[in-house]
């Protein structure tokens, strides 16, 4: 393309989801209940787990930081798209537009490394019980939960250069309700090939090398369980790996429907549907799964308010003195 056909984009429009402007309150209604029950689920997982002592092991460890990761995940794309639904103010510096790109790769790969962390952890107890606490000792933990901000940082930080060295034509419209980076490639008026392959070889990094990481951990996992001869030990390994299965088959199964099963038809309403699963749904899901999954969980939350409970009748129980 020709210089003088290009010119230099300050601003990108996003046009959101695609629904109709007489439905605009009702999902605005709908995405913002969603999100405040994101946050705050996600929030008293973490709090549950703060006060908790029983709860001071890896496998809440890794959830207390995939709890945090899921709350700025989507906070990095849901926020604004309310705003844009409830203003119509469709807008987004230039600048704007690649910070969320960049944060929105960091927590992307940092929930997949996080998972990965917390499939490795179930091995462990279930494979290797006798060596448990000296292979998931604090330092372990620790390393493992840097290492994925650093990798996903990394990762994140070699697409966000890589896009900002672009050059953008006239059209400066995103078809998504964030700026994803796949649209924003496809905007530009510049050669993506060295784009395109990042993407794939850091995908193949954070996204399916984890997948084998996990599909691996669970397949050590399923031949130990088969060798149990009790069906109680059965039940109660299951039981220690149904809620993080769960997390896995959600995450997981989204982002193989939307870069591996792509439709034919209405592709980009398919791919705006299929982030909306793993940016709002599967986030918002999480806290729901390992609270209603996990006695642990299930305890902590009782105890949390029977200690709330106790505090507010010691007031009246005063007075009635």
């Amino acid at each position: 393309m020709r210089p003088d056909n290009q010119s230099s984009v300050s601003e990108f429009l996003l046009l959101g989801l695609p629904i109709r402007p007489e439905q605009q309150g009702v999902f605005f209604a709908l995405f913002l209940g969603m999100y405040l029950t994101t946050v705050l689920g996600n929030l008293l997982i973490i709090l549950l787990i703060r006060l908790d002592s029983r709860l001071h092991t890896p496998m809440y460890f890794f959830l207390s930081h995939l709890a945090f990761t899921d709350v700025t995940f989507s906070s990095v794309t849901v926020p604004k798209m309310l705003i844009n639904m409830k203003t119509q103010h469709l807008s987004i510096p230039f600048e704007g537009c690649i910070s969320q790109t960049y944060f929105f790769i960091v927590f992307a790969d940092l929930d997949s490394f996080l998972i990965t962390s917390m499939a490795y952890d179930r091995y462990v107890a279930i494979c290797h019980p006798l060596q448990y606490t000296t292979i998931m000792s604090q330092s372990v933990c620790v390393m493992l939960v840097a290492g994925s901000w650093v990798i996903a940082c990394a990762c994140a930080l070699l697409h966000t250069l890589l896009l900002a060295r672009l050059s953008f034509c006239a059209d400066n419209t995103i078809p998504h309700f964030f700026c994803d980076l796949a649209a924003l490639l496809k905007l530009s008026c510049s050669d993506t090939s060295l784009n395109q392959l990042i993407i794939f070889t850091v995908g193949l990094i954070a996204i399916m090398l984890p997948f084998l990481c996990i599909l691996v951990s669970y397949g050590h996992i399923g031949a130990t369980i088969l060798r149990v001869p009790s069906t109680k030990g059965i039940y109660k390994a299951l039981s220690t790996c149904g809620s993080h299965l769960s997390v896995v088959t959600l995450y997981y199964g989204t982002i193989i429907v939307l870069y591996f099963l792509p439709s034919s038809d209405n592709t980009n309403d398919h791919d705006i549907v299929a982030s909306l699963l793993y940016t709002v749904i599967t986030p918002m899901l999480n806290p729901f799964i390992y609270s209603l999954r996990n006695k642990d969980m299930k305890g902590a939350l009782r105890k949390l308010l029977s200690k709330s409970g106790a505090v507010h009748a010691c007031p009246s129980t005063s007075l009635g003195r």
